[in-house]
């Protein structure tokens, strides 16, 4: 199945940008990941005041620990040493407990902060967004991508923690004995040249893996919103075969991450126990000869322990690696400008009648030219069918209007105003649209009949109810207006009817309705514009039109043929016409 788009009725062609080279997608991440820290400073602060208290305490567990040794081989009473080593382990487990907490809410306060700007971006972006990241896409990023962050303070302050303890034990190290330290140092060189390279060969199986998902997730989501066609045509296994598709690419990534990880970590793990025994060897060694105490040879173990505990910052640098790439992935939405901005200095419409104007207006969608310097002249007040084949382009020429798109060339004006031109509240208020699917959005049919005015009073929705003809069959639910959508059982034509209802409560001086009436009978169809009919006579209203009868209520229709207006015409002056009576007797012609 193809997916279409809800705001223009064309096919939601799947996005076509390249994707971000894994060292750009790793930087933007880092981007967004520095202004998440800056957004959680105070909570940080105490993470990290929490982190270097525990790694202070266990850097002096080893001293306290080879004090009482001390004690004990001497002869000396060990109390006031275990008694600090006491006080130590305390310290690190509230420490611990504190990093904890503090953890959490870093975490859960970014995962909110780059979901809410996500949601907003993606909103802002419009059809357009819908293209470049489809629904399936948008998800993987908002569930996957956004929360992989929230682990970003913890790693990186246990990163910065595990570097500390490393390098205080190899201080220690030191203080005992000399050669201890640099019998460690021998093994950093191998250590490190291992870090570069997994980081330099995970970045684009870790980036693939997280593309992949998000594949899945999208045909998922397209075969679910069309689940029942997939049923009445038998074709669920095929279905199912096109959304598991990606798995064998999806199976790759995951097994280069895997062999990428696998071989940096057994050489980590080989060189981890193999610098431990070298140190214990030299501190042995400088044991015979008397250079270090039994206390301090305990220490020097502990401390060695405590220095190879580095080898953990691979799994770290696993964790950072894939907050880099989720939040890169966000950042790549957020990064995406809108294709239908605001004006910088917003122009206020005039109090017109409601002409429109559209002059020289092409429209390219992807590699298809829609619109190709389209003209036409909508009069105040006049209602205009808007009729052509499937695929014309008639709900990217409605979309224009109200600024659901924007032309590449040409100029659309209302009264006058170019509506590029137009604060996109004011535009809001001046053009209401109702659709063939309207969306099921609010609580309540109230709150969906009310969405564009949700200060709108019960009296003010039962009027735009009557006006759609649905105020019978809303009264009818269990609940009335106060019914939740949920428990509300409404058919195709139901829903058109209360999307109308939706468009009619504003006080909009254009009226879009695309395809609004197709799911409606002929005679409810009739019934509705009938009552519409009051209201659309002071107002300029654009209708899609599929059928001749829709066409012929209008006062003119403006027939769209290979992206022009071939006539703009009276119905009954076109109707003589074959091709354009040709025009509704084809499959789809609505579409």
């Amino acid at each position: 199945m193809v997916p279409t788009d809800p705001a223009t009725g064309d096919e939601a062609a799947p996005a076509t940008e390249p994707h971000p080279a894994p060292a750009a997608q790793r930087a933007a991440g880092r981007r967004l990941l520095r202004a998440a820290a800056r957004r959680t400073r105070a909570s940080m602060g105490l993470l990290a005041l929490c982190t270097l208290l525990r790694v202070l305490a266990t850097l002096a567990t080893p001293v306290m620990l080879g004090r009482a040794v001390d004690a004990v081989h001497t002869g000396d009473p060990p109390a006031a040493p275990l008694t600090w080593l006491a006080v130590v382990l305390t310290v690190a487990a509230l420490a611990d407990a504190g990093e904890d907490l503090a953890g959490a809410y870093c975490g859960s306060h970014i995962t909110a902060w780059l979901r809410h700007r996500l949601v907003g971006r993606v909103l802002e972006l419009g059809v357009p967004g819908r293209r470049r990241f489809p629904t399936g896409d948008v998800l993987a990023r908002l569930t996957e991508s956004a929360s992989g962050p929230a682990a970003f303070p913890v790693q990186l302050v246990a990163a910065a923690a595990t570097l500390a303890t490393t390098a205080g034990a190899v201080v220690a190290l030191a203080l005992i004995d000399w050669t201890l330290a640099l019998a460690f140092a021998l093994g950093v060189p191998p250590a490190v040249v291992a870090l570069r390279v997994f980081v330099a060969r995970a970045s684009a199986p870790f980036a693939d893996y997280q593309r992949h998902q998000a594949a899945v997730a999208t045909r998922l989501l397209d075969a679910h919103q069309g689940i029942r066609t997939i049923r009445a045509a038998g074709t669920a296994a095929r279905e199912a075969d096109r959304i598991l598709r990606p798995l064998p690419a999806l199976r790759e990534a995951g097994r280069r991450t895997w062999a990428v990880q696998g071989r940096v970590s057994w050489r980590l793990s080989l060189l981890a126990p193999l610098l431990q025994v070298v140190v214990v060897a030299v501190a042995g060694l400088r044991l015979g000869t008397g250079d270090i105490t039994p206390g301090q040879l305990v220490a020097a173990a502990s401390y060695t322990a405590m220095a190879v505990g580095a080898a953990a910052l691979f799994d770290t640098f696993v964790a950072l690696l894939n907050c880099e790439i989720g939040a890169g992935r966000v950042q790549e939405v957020l990064d995406t400008a809108p294709a239908v901005a605001p004006p910088a200095r917003p122009v206020a419409l005039p109090d017109g009648p409601g002409r429109l104007d559209m002059r020289d207006v092409t429209v390219r969608i992807g590699d298809r030219t829609i619109l190709d310097r389209l003209d036409l002249t909508v009069p105040a007040g006049t209602g205009v069918a808007v009729v052509g084949a499937s695929g014309t382009g008639k709900s990217v020429l409605v979309s224009l209007v109200g600024r659901l798109l924007d032309p590449q060339e040409g100029r659309v004006e209302l009264d006058g105003v170019p509506v590029t031109a137009v604060a996109p509240p004011e535009l809001r208020r001046a053009v209401a649209y109702a659709f063939e699917r309207p969306a099921l959005l609010g609580a309540t049919v109230h709150d969906l009949i009310a969405y564009a005015r949700p200060e709108a009073t019960r009296a003010e929705v039962r009027r735009a109810a009557r006006t759609a003809a649905a105020d019978e069959f809303v009264r009818a639910l269990p609940d009335g207006y106060d019914t939740p959508l949920h428990r509300a059982p409404l058919s195709g034509g139901e829903l058109q009817r209360l999307g109308l209802a939706r468009a009619a409560l504003t006080d909009a001086r254009v009226l879009v309705l695309d395809d609004a009436t197709s799911s409606l009978d002929t005679a409810t169809e009739l019934r509705v514009t009938q009552a519409l009919r009051r209201m659309l006579a002071r107002r300029t209203s654009l209708v899609v039109a599929r059928r001749p009868a829709t066409a012929a209520r209008a006062d003119l229709v403006a027939w769209l043929d290979g992206g022009r207006i071939r006539a703009l015409a009276p119905h009954a002056e076109l109707w003589p016409d074959p091709e354009y009576r040709a025009v509704f007797a084809a499959p789809g012609s609505g579409a």
